[in-house]
C-alpha cells in the first residue's frame, strides 16, 4: 500500500517535470501531495478519494466480523454435537446466540440503509447468513435425533 502510494507520487512528479506547461488535472490535487505537486489547487479540492469506504463497505465489514464469530461457534458446536460430548448443548446455545447477534445486525443494516446500500449488503452477505442459519437448524435436528 505504501509502495503503491510512493509509485503514484513519483509518477505524478515525473508527469509534472516532463510537461511543466500543462496544468495538472484535479485528480492530482488530492492528498498530502497537493500542495507540493499542484500549489494552484484550492483546499476544497484536496481530498483523498482512494482511501474512503462506502457505507455498504463499513456495514458489510461489521457483519463479516460477526459472521466470523458465529461461524467459529457453529463449527465448534457442530464438532461437539457430532462427537456427542457433554459440552455440545452449551456450544449449540453459544452458536445460536452468535447467530442471533448476526441476524440482528444484518436486519438493522438492511432496514436502516438506503435502498441501493441495502441491496448491496444483501448481495454481499445475505447468502452466507442463510447458509449459516440452515447449518444451525441441521445441527439442532442432529442433536434431536440422538
Amino acid at each position: 500500500m505504501i509502495i503503491r502510494g510512493i509509485s503514484r507520487n513519483l509518477l505524478r512528479t515525473r508527469l509534472l517535470l516532463i510537461s511543466p506547461h500543462r496544468r495538472p488535472s484535479s485528480k492530482l490535487c488530492t492528498g498530502a501531495n497537493a500542495v507540493a505537486l499542484a500549489p494552484h489547487c484550492k483546499l476544497s479540492q484536496q481530498t483523498r478519494l482512494f482511501a474512503s469506504q462506502s457505507k455498504a463497505d463499513e456495514k458489510v465489514e461489521e457483519i463479516q466480523e460477526l459472521y466470523a464469530t458465529a461461524r467459529d461457534e457453529f463449527e465448534i458446536a457442530q464438532e461437539e454435537t457430532e462427537n456427542k460430548t457433554i459440552y455440545a448443548s452449551d456450544d449449540r446455545e453459544a452458536a445460536k446466540e452468535e447467530l442471533a447477534k448476526l441476524q440482528d445486525a444484518y436486519k438493522k443494516a438492511v432496514e436502516d440503509s438506503e435502498p441501493d446500500v441495502s441491496a448491496d449488503i444483501k448481495r454481499r452477505v445475505g447468502q452466507r447468513i442463510r447458509e449459516l442459519e440452515k447449518g444451525v437448524e441441521a445441527m439442532e435436528q442432529l442433536a434431536m435425533e440422538d
